[in-house]
Formats: structure tokens, C-alpha cells, sequence
């Protein structure tokens, strides 16, 4: 499974998915993460940046519907149990990679 983090410069929310993802991925064989910085509207077009941070599973990003439009600018994740926020809840991430299981810093 290839996992992409696409970011802006600089962006404060990078490394909260990336810690989020570390929480998640831990155990899955075969998963590849790998982290673009991006600098402009047509590497977010040809990279498929939905806002920073994205999230691409295997190409794809999982928390964009059919017509977002590819964008530099900052992004908002509406939770299922929560307020929107800069990055995916941990159970939203844990629903895509289709792991489970809670450990003491999900309740932080």
C-alpha cells in the first residue's frame, strides 16, 4: 500500500497527520509512506492535493468527495464525533486503513 502526505510549506498540521498515521499504521505490512511538499496549484492538480494535509491511499484520497478541486490552501476534516479539524480523527484514519483497537494516546 503506497500512503502519500501532501503538504504545503510549512504547514502546522503535517505533522500532526504524520504522528496521527503513526499511531495507525503500526502492524500493516507492505505500507510505504512517503511525504511531497507542495508548491503551487498545477503540482496540486497533477499530484491530486485536496488542501493541506492530504491524504492519498494508493492514489486516492479517501476523505475528498468526486468534484473537490484540487488546492493549496488549507484543509478542514469533518469528523464523524467532533468538531472539523486540520487533519483526519484517529478513527477516521483507522476506518480507512481498516485497523482497529484503541491504545492510551487516542484519548489525548
Amino acid at each position: 500500500m503506497r500512503v502519500e502526505m501532501l503538504t504545503v510549506p510549512d504547514c502546522p498540521n503535517g505533522p500532526v497527520l504524520k504522528e496521527r498515521l503513526a499511531l495507525v499504521l503500526p502492524g500493516r505490512t507492505g505500507v510505504e509512506l512517503t511525504e511531497h511538499v507542495v508548491g503551487d496549484q498545477e503540482e496540486a492538480e497533477r499530484r491530486g492535493m485536496h488542501g493541506s494535509p492530504t491524504l492519498l491511499v494508493d492514489g486516492r484520497d479517501p476523505f475528498a468527495g468526486p468534484d473537490t478541486a484540487a488546492s493549496v490552501s488549507c484543509r478542514l476534516y469533518r469528523g464523524t464525533d467532533g468538531p472539523a479539524g486540520g487533519v483526519p480523527g484517529i478513527e477516521e484514519l483507522r476506518h480507512v486503513f481498516g485497523t482497529t483497537g484503541t491504545t492510551g494516546a487516542d484519548r489525548c
